[in-house]
C-alpha cells in the first residue's frame, strides 16, 4: 500500500478522535457517534484512492455509520478496503472516560474478510502461547492452555474483558479468582 495512504488515514483517525472528543462527557454516545462518523466520511473523501468500507460498526446498534459497502475516496487511485469503528468507546466518551479510540485499518482491495455487522467473540494472547487458541473450545478450556502453555497455574493468569452486558455472563460463570475493578457475582 502506497505510504501516502497511511498519512491519510491517521489524519482521518485524528479527524474522528476531535469530533468525538467535542461530546465527552455530555452524556449522548450517539451525537459523539455521529461527529466522529461524518468527520471521518469528510476525511476519506478527500484522499486519492478507491475505498470500500467492507468492515463497520453501528447497525446492530442503529447508532450513526460508516456503512458496509460504502465507496469512499474521490474514486481514482489504489483499491483500499477499509475497516472502521470511529469511536470505540462510544459510551465511554458521553460518560467522560479515558481510552476511547478512532480505529481505521486499511489494506488492498480483498484484503478483509467481508463480514456483516455482529458482534464476534475474540480471544487475544502474547506471541509466547500462538497456536494454543481454539475459537471452537469453551472459554476455561483455552485458559487453561494458555496456563499449560506458560506454565502457570488458571489461578496465576490476568484476563481482562470488557464491562458490556453482552459478556456479564462470561464474566459471571469464569470470574472464580478475583476480580480487579468490576466483579459479577
Amino acid at each position: 500500500m502506497n505510504r501516502a495512504l497511511a498519512i491519510e488515514f491517521s489524519r482521518v483517525t485524528e479527524a474522528a478522535a476531535l469530533a468525538g472528543f467535542a461530546w465527552l462527557g455530555r452524556g449522548d454516545k450517539e451525537a459523539a457517534d455521529n461527529a466522529a462518523v461524518q468527520a471521518m466520511r469528510l476525511m476519506l473523501n478527500q484522499i486519492e484512492m478507491i475505498g470500500e468500507v467492507v468492515i463497520g460498526e453501528g447497525e446492530i446498534d442503529q447508532a450513526p455509520m460508516l456503512y458496509i459497502g460504502e465507496k469512499v475516496g474521490v474514486g481514482k487511485g489504489e483499491e483500499v478496503s477499509i475497516a472502521v469503528d470511529p469511536i470505540e468507546g462510544t459510551r465511554m466518551t458521553a460518560m467522560g472516560q479515558a481510552n476511547a479510540l478512532s480505529v481505521l485499518a486499511a489494506g488492498g482491495k480483498n484484503t478483509f474478510l467481508k463480514a456483516p455487522d455482529m458482534y464476534m467473540e475474540k480471544l487475544v494472547v502474547g506471541p509466547e502461547v500462538k497456536g494454543m487458541i481454539d475459537l471452537s473450545l469453551p472459554l476455561e478450556q483455552n485458559l487453561r492452555r494458555v496456563a499449560s502453555k506458560m506454565g502457570k497455574l488458571l489461578s496465576q493468569l490476568t484476563v481482562i474483558t470488557l464491562d458490556k452486558p453482552r459478556h456479564h455472563e462470561t464474566i459471571k460463570k469464569n470470574a472464580t479468582v478475583r476480580c480487579e475493578s468490576t466483579c459479577y457475582s
